[in-house]
């Protein structure tokens, strides 16, 4: 009798570590929270600890439907608000783009979305290099930075929202 409880204990033990195993092994969601706040103080804060001389002068432009295939790529999205960064003039490649999604469920769909459409050569003369395109997301909120050199830095401000 006793080995049959010990068995049966064992087993038990066994499939509780296989499930904890498993869950563990999920894919964390980018469905995170909702970072709050409007969009032109979290744009301001992505360029956080990067030195002017290293920027062109920018701008800030809503993202509108007439638009925002031109930042994006497609006008295929459904989102609250949108707000890009790209020099005033300049032939330095740069976009940064910042779009506050409907919910935060659609944030994988629209970053597959922008990742097939974006276009990294829509400047005349510039573009850039594929590595340089970081597309990401936390909560509702979906960044895409198009930035040669420093979209490392911006995606990690992003990621310190």
């Amino acid at each position: 009798m006793n080995k049959k409880v010990l068995g049966i204990a064992l087993g038990v033990v066994v499939v509780v570590a296989i499930i904890v195993a498993c869950v563990c092994m999920l894919p964390k969601s980018s469905a995170s929270k909702n970072i709050e706040g409007n969009l032109e103080d979290l744009m301001s804060k992505l360029y956080n600890g990067i030195s002017p001389d290293d920027m062109p002068a920018l701008a800030t432009n809503p993202v509108t439907q007439e638009n925002i295939e031109y930042y994006l790529g497609t006008s295929d999205i459904q989102y609250k608000e949108g707000l890009a960064s790209e020099p005033l003039m300049s032939s330095i490649a740069h976009s940064v783009v910042l779009l506050r999604l409907n919910s935060a469920d659609d944030a994988n769909a629209v970053k597959e979305k922008i990742r097939n459409n974006v276009n990294p050569r829509k400047w005349i003369c510039v573009e850039v290099e594929q590595k340089d395109v970081k597309i990401e997301s936390s909560g509702d909120l979906v960044v895409l930075i198009m930035v040669n050199e420093l979209s490392d830095k911006i995606l990690e401000n992003f990621n310190n929202l």
